[in-house]
């Protein structure tokens, strides 16, 4: 009876404090107060928890959770503990004499953090309060962010007059004199006159094109409102894709006449090309509604691309996106002529794949929520939260894959699967735990060990750069690699169904971080065994075997950059050099690190040199995550640069010092630190087997992200990997080379702006790109304004008001004084950023 008594009088406590445990109407504001705080290398920022509800709140029996990407170091109103509990899950530890929170009252936790927080990307998120008592979680319903300090404006705003300064030299073309296909072919030539597509158009093919054939008469359909009928005998009004001989595998030639349309190829794949270019040589506004007939400019084409292999890497690891939005995405890369998508489906913060005999990779490593022990699920991050929502949480199924391949392979898009290994593989490692815990509960001791990733002895210390400590694989264990086996095999055979082709796997290989593996028993004993005598080479053995189970099965390794270098030392320090282990193995190495004063500007012309087989991906030009500019309202991340359109535009692929314009702050480039880098050979260039973008989806939450941080950028990429190489390249007198450039470059925007763009607003329901800001100085008194692409308007206010689609239009200098607003509008109203301008 005692203990039934004292049992109801706790469980009458704990429903007194849910009672009170209402959120509703908790208020948290965050502010960045300041960077370099007290001239250290530190910011300073506070949060504010207000109770604007009618109770109290008991402040010392929640804890706040949320996302951060920065590392507090010192809690200065010593009123509440930080705490880092693996990559950016965090969480804060009220002082337990805070007491209640009275109604109307509020508490400031001032903190100290390392680095600089910029813009609003750097900001927490994904908030949420849990009750101690009962462990139960709440999302935090009124949330602010204060992430521009009034003293710190002029430093975190983008000046109008440096985007001013920037499109000094872009000037409206007029839409006659633009070239109608982007990438820019080898060749154009327009004719006079025009064809005229209709319902009653015949589509003539060879039957080896057929495949080809079907897919553009499912776009007409969608555009005319009925399919073509094909290969009848008519005289006039055909489009006819012609089988010839002697051309490249993507190459193909176009002949637009009156009457009729010839697109010649020696294979499908430069076919399915010519029909996107004629898709290109269509009206912009063809797909906003159903056309009675389409105008298609007669002219001349042959064309092939520079590279072949073009590639667009999306992360669905940290956030997911949907399989409807992957179909989007293949659609984008096949109009732009990107034939690879590399699926980066696993990493520390999830699973995306399911894999038949392994379901827990996605029961447990595909859904995120609130967690301490990630036993059921993996801890939130970037932003997702206590609950199990879109994009945090989210899979693909086994039926899905396939038909993502059959999709991408109807548009002529290898796909390549990434699995995260040994590092970078979190998610995959709490599955596996979860799924030795299963097994050993049910006493079969030897099926719980199959799949295991750890050691369960390891007393190994580190910390990997996304502040995880439980991320790395161990690779003394056999039942590791029959983990990765396992995970190949079904892959392939998902391949197999798909009738897909399958080359390589990429299996990750970046960033292991040092500590690891040093303290594990089974490393110990592996050494041992392997006469290994330094942790480090314990990397080359791991890629050995690894490389042994792609090449029994006819695959190739694919990696991160890791994967073809050594680490080893000159004058004491540490140095990493190609690695000439596996420099004749057929490695294909993805090279990201070339940012700009980092010292490794030159490590992807390293690699081609001593004969990797290289795709360069330098984050500096092609890592679509990174902020378009400069700007606290600008999302994005910058660590390694900051990359606006232009950037992919004006890569040079086999010589990336000469264009490089900026380093990592937007700043000009100091050129000496290209002093002594080694330069790309003959032989080098033959191994650079093409070039990659990517996105990493940390910050991104949604297919609205996604698109305004890939476009426009993406079409300034796909110029640069299969359009010829440029003038600007080749040409030795800067003075020529920048005004060639110039050229180039103002009717690169002009396309988009006048033509690409508005294309997007409708092709495959529409896409979110980015609008950008105005350019505005003043000079002699008036406000001047400029754009980035020609075809959009500015549009303006003298009065305070936010300018919108019936403002004025900007047309010449602005004589008004005071504050000007100006925003600009494509032609469907959508619009970027209000930026203003006091004239004083």
């Amino acid at each position: 009876m005692k203990s039934l008594i004292i049992y109801l009088l706790c469980l009458q406590s704990l429903t007194g404090i849910a009672q009170t445990f209402n959120t509703d109407k908790i208020k948290v504001k965050w502010n960045l107060k300041e960077n370099n705080y007290g001239g250290s290398s530190s910011f300073m920022a506070d949060f504010v928890i207000i109770n604007e509800g009618k109770n109290s709140f008991p402040i010392q029996a929640s804890e706040l959770y949320f996302s951060y990407p920065r590392k507090v170091t010192e809690v200065l109103s010593k009123n509440a503990t930080f705490n880092n509990l693996g990559g950016e899950f965090c969480s804060i530890q009220f002082a337990e004499n805070l007491g209640l929170l009275a109604p109307k009252d509020s508490i400031k936790v001032t903190y100290l953090a390392l680095g600089k927080s910029m813009n609003l990307t750097d900001a927490p998120s994904g908030l949420y309060w849990v009750n101690k008592k009962s462990n139960q979680s709440f999302p935090v319903a009124n949330f602010i962010k204060n992430y521009l300090p009034n003293k710190e404006k002029s430093v975190l705003k983008l000046s109008p007059a440096k985007v001013y300064a920037k499109n000094k030299d872009i000037s409206l073309i007029p839409a006659q004199q633009l070239q109608p296909i982007l990438p820019t072919p080898v060749f154009y030539k327009p004719a006079s006159g025009q064809f005229q597509l209709t319902t009653a158009t015949v589509l003539k093919f060879d039957s080896s094109f057929t495949n080809e054939a079907n897919e553009f008469n499912a776009e007409l359909l969608q555009l005319l409102g009925k399919k073509l009928s094909v290969n009848n005998k008519v005289v006039q009004s055909v489009i006819h894709l012609k089988k010839v001989t002697g051309l490249a595998t993507e190459a193909y030639q176009i002949i637009v006449n009156k009457d009729e349309i010839v697109i010649s190829a020696s294979f499908p794949a430069g076919i399915f090309y010519g029909l996107q270019s004629l898709k290109m040589m269509m009206p912009a506004n063809s797909w906003a509604k159903k056309q009675k007939s389409i105008a298609i400019p007669c002219a001349n084409v042959n064309d092939e691309p520079r590279f072949g292999y073009r590639s667009f890497m999306l992360d669905v690891a940290r956030n997911f996106q949907t399989k409807q939005q992957i179909f989007k995405i293949l659609d984008l890369l096949a109009l732009y002529k990107i034939n690879t998508f590399h699926f980066h489906f696993s990493d520390d913060e999830g699973w995306r794949l399911e894999i038949p005999g392994l379901p827990e990779l996605t029961e447990i490593g595909a859904k995120r929520g609130h967690t301490l022990d990630d036993s059921d699920q993996i801890h939130p991050s970037y932003g997702s939260g206590a609950e199990n929502n879109f994009p945090g949480t989210g899979f693909y199924s086994k039926a899905d894959f396939i038909e993502i391949l059959k999709y991408a392979k109807t548009r002529h898009i290898k796909v390549i699967p990434e699995v995260e290994t040994p590092g970078h593989a979190r998610a995959a490692i709490k599955a596996m735990d979860a799924r030795y815990r299963r097994f050993m509960k049910l006493n079969k001791p030897e099926e719980a060990k199959r799949y295991l990733l750890t050691d369960t002895l390891d007393q190994s210390i580190y910390t990997s750069v996304q502040d995880f400590n439980d991320n790395v694989m161990n690779i003394a264990l056999p039942s590791t690699y029959t983990f990765i086996e396992k995970v190949v095999d079904e892959i392939k055979q998902m391949y197999v169904d798909a009738d897909a082709p399958l080359e390589t796997i990429h299996l990750g290989g970046d960033e292991v971080p040092q500590g690891v593996w040093q303290k594990s028993p089974a490393i110990k004993q592996f050494m041992l065994n392997e006469n290994i005598k330094h942790y480090d080479d314990l990397w080359y053995k791991y890629l050995a075997k690894a490389n042994e189970i792609l090449k029994a099965k006819n695959l190739y390794l694919s990696g991160w950059e890791e994967v073809a270098m050594r680490k080893t030392k000159l004058d004491g320090k540490p140095l990493y050099i190609a690695n000439p282990d596996f420099s004749i193995q057929n490695f294909h190495a993805y090279v990201w690190n070339n940012v700009w004063g980092w010292g490794q500007e030159d490590l992807a012309y390293r690699l081609a040199n001593a004969g990797y087989k290289v795709i360069l991906a330098p984050v500096t030009n092609f890592y679509f995550d990174l902020a378009y500019e400069k700007d606290a309202d600008e999302p994005g991340l910058y660590w390694g640069s900051y990359l606006d359109v232009d950037k992919p535009f004006y890569y040079n692929p086999f010589d990336h010092y000469k264009t490089a314009k900026e380093d990592p702050l937007g700043n000009p480039i100091d050129t000496l630190i290209f002093k002594n880098k080694e330069r790309l050979t003959d032989y080098g260039i033959s191994n650079i087997v093409g070039l990659q973008a990517q996105i990493w989806s940390e910050k991104i939450r949604g297919p609205q992200q996604l698109e305004y941080m890939l476009l426009p950028k993406l079409l300034g990429f796909a110029e640069r990997t299969w359009a010829q190489t440029p003038n600007w390249i080749t040409e030795n007198n800067p003075e020529k080379a920048d005004e060639s450039y110039h050229k180039d470059w103002n009717a690169f925007v002009n396309i988009l702006g006048q033509r690409e763009l508005k294309r997007l607003d409708h092709y495959a329901g529409g896409f979110n790109y980015r609008i950008p800001t105005a350019g505005a100085t003043i000079e002699n008194g008036k406000v001047l304004a400029n754009l980035q692409l020609p075809g959009f308007s500015i549009k303006y206010t003298i009065n305070g008001t936010e300018p919108n689609m019936n403002s004025k239009t900007y047309t010449s200098p602005i004589p008004s004084k005071g504050i000007i607003k100006l925003k600009v509008f494509n032609t469907n109203g959508r619009s970027g950023r209000t930026v203003e301008v006091e004239n004083p």
